[in-house]
């Protein structure tokens, strides 16, 4: 600071700057692998990173900088179309930071920290993230250099893109197509540990692989239906009842053993022992069918015998009288019979009816609370809320004593259902309990 000795009053403590430093070195460490870079600080050295010549040379890089947990959760993804190119390691919805540290994103090789490429990532993981959850990547978009400006921000950290709704699109499809492409996989995520570890070499990274196909779009999977698996499971004869399920190598949840204070879901596969959250698990299978079946046309809704009558506010039963094609999406419809009482003559068939008047009430409630009282004119927007809503309504609650064949049947619905390792509010529907941790806990083998 001899020439600016002003700039001296505007530095932190040493360790903030520190930080500073070390988090440049470390993103321009990210954006060259065929460059070796090493930091020292105070006679010691923080990270030694030789040039990398190949993938496993590179997820070796990436696990020294962004941490081993990281990479152990990071899912590989490489997708183009046209001239855009993205490639990159996303963390699992189960791994999440309470503050955007880890998301390190590169155009055509600088690092920036663009508003738009922010909020296509947290569009993408929206449905598996709490809101005061952020992912974690490291992510490179390659474009044409005539595409993009970068010259719109003085320490270059911010870029615009000539067709930003283009890119946008992009990023959110590749990295929500490569999200929603995760099927349970104990053996590589959502594992636990019991106690504490006494081993001296570190596991093998495990780093999952997607790759867009180029010639089909991803196939469908339509979820088993719970309540009919589970009304067959029990139709069956005794000694076809071993049939139902799968053995513990084709079923990556296992089978069941019963209910833990009637809220979690005991099973073994050949891992060891899975502990599910019934309510979360189900929650997610019911939000993918609703979604489903909006974007066949609406979800199927069931006619009542008796109407439910539910007494609202004047301008709630306005509000529910004008905006009846929109409930009737939803598999509600409601009829005004009075000034201020409403009657309820159909509901969502996986919702039962008794949460249906609390439904209508929160429904309504929440519009006409709104300033912009545009809910339902904005149905593409606010309708992943409304069908996560419904789903937590229609999900089994806790305390419900289940049979070992409903348990059966929402292991499997888990298995084919897509972002079942998290309900619609971000929270772990199950976790993986490895033998190792078991034998460990009990000092076995010692």
């Amino acid at each position: 600071f001899f020439n600016t000795p002003a700039r001296r009053k505007f530095m932190r403590a040493e360790g903030t700057e520190f930080r500073h430093a070390d988090q440049l070195v470390r993103r321009l460490a990210l954006s060259r692998f065929d460059v070796g870079f090493r930091l020292r600080h105070q006679n010691r050295s923080v990270f030694d990173c030789r040039a990398a010549g190949d993938d496993a040379e590179r997820e070796k890089r990436v696990a020294a900088l962004c941490g081993e947990e990281f990479m152990e959760s990071a899912l590989y993804i490489e997708e183009s179309r046209g001239d855009l190119k993205l490639r990159g390691w996303l963390a699992l919805p189960s791994f999440s930071r309470a503050q955007p540290d880890l998301q390190n994103f590169y155009v055509n090789g600088r690092a920036v920290r663009d508003k738009l490429l922010a909020y296509a990532m947290r569009r993408a993981y929206a449905d598996v993230l709490h809101s005061s959850r952020y992912p974690a990547y490291v992510l490179y978009l390659e474009l044409d250099a005539a595409a993009v400006d970068v010259n719109v921000h003085p320490g270059k950290a911010e870029v615009r893109f000539r067709d930003s709704t283009r890119v946008h699109d992009f990023l959110f499809g590749a990295v929500h197509r490569a999200i929603r492409s995760v099927q349970p996989a104990p053996e590589v995520h959502h594992q636990v540990s019991l106690a504490p570890s006494d081993a001296t070499q570190p596991e093998p990274q495990r780093v999952l692989r997607y790759e867009v196909p180029r010639s089909s779009p991803m196939a469908a999977r339509e979820p088993i239906d719970l309540e009919r698996s589970a009304w067959a499971a029990l139709q069956a004869r005794p000694e076809q009842r071993e049939e139902i399920a799968p053995s513990l190598e084709d079923a990556p949840l296992g089978h069941a053993l019963g209910q833990l204070q009637g809220i979690y879901i005991l099973a073994q596969n050949r891992h060891g022992l899975v502990l599910v959250d019934m309510h979360a698990a189900h929650e997610r299978v019911i939000y993918e069918r609703f979604k489903q079946q909006m974007a066949d046309g609406g979800i199927a809704g069931q006619a009542l015998l008796v109407p439910i009558t539910l007494n609202v506010e004047e301008d709630e039963a306005e509000l529910a009288e004008q905006r009846s094609a929109e409930f009737a999406k939803l598999g509600l419809e409601l009829e005004r019979i009075g000034p201020k009482t409403l009657a309820i003559r159909t509901v969502p068939t996986l919702l039962p009816s008794g949460d249906a008047t609390v439904l209508v009430h929160e429904l309504l409630g929440r519009e006409t609370d709104s300033p912009a009282r545009g809910h339902f004119a904005e149905i593409r927007d606010a309708q992943s809320r409304v069908l996560a809503e419904m789903a937590c309504k229609a999900a089994i609650k806790a305390h419900r004593k289940l049979t070992l064949a409903e348990m059966e049947a929402l292991l499997r619905d888990m298995e084919r259902t897509e972002l079942s390792g998290q309900c619609n509010h971000g929270r772990p529907t199950w976790v993986q309990v490895p033998m190792t941790e078991l034998d460990r806990l009990f000092l076995r083998g010692r």
